[in-house]
C-alpha cells in the first residue's frame, strides 16, 4: 500500500451517493479513494478530525470511539451516465440495477453511529 499524500482534512467525506446499504437509519457513512487501512493511526485522525469537523462527534476522542465501534468496508463506486452522484458498484463497474457505470474507482467507507 502507497503513502498517502493527500492532506488530512480533505481525506474523508459523507457519502450522498446510491446503493449503500445503511446497517442503520442512526449512522453516517464516511468515504475516501482508494482501498486504504482504517487500523493505520493518521488514518483513523484524519477520519476522527472529519466526524468531529462535521459535527457528529463533539470532540477527537469521541470520533475515535465511534470509528472503533463503527463498521468499514473495501468497495467500488462508479458513476451513471444520467446522474452525477456516485453509485457503489461491483468491481467491474456493474450496479446493483444491472447498470453498466463509468468512472469506477476503489473506495473505503467507514459507517459511524451519530452520537449527536
Amino acid at each position: 500500500m502507497s503513502k498517502d499524500s493527500r492532506i488530512g482534512e480533505s481525506l474523508w467525506f459523507i457519502w450522498d451517493g446510491l446503493d449503500y446499504d445503511f446497517s442503520s437509519t442512526e449512522s453516517v457513512v464516511f468515504y475516501t479513494e482508494g482501498h486504504i487501512d482504517i487500523e493505520e493511526e493518521v488514518v483513523r485522525k484524519a477520519l476522527a478530525s472529519s466526524i468531529q469537523r462535521e459535527g457528529i462527534a463533539s470532540s477527537l476522542s469521541e470520533g475515535f470511539s465511534m470509528i472503533a465501534s463503527g463498521s468499514s468496508s473495501q468497495l467500488h463506486s462508479g458513476y451513471s451516465d444520467l446522474l452525477e452522484r456516485q453509485i457503489i458498484c461491483s468491481e467491474n463497474g456493474s450496479s446493483k440495477s444491472g447498470e453498466d457505470l463509468i468512472e469506477v474507482t476503489p473506495i473505503t467507507v467507514v459507517e459511524v453511529f451519530d452520537a449527536i
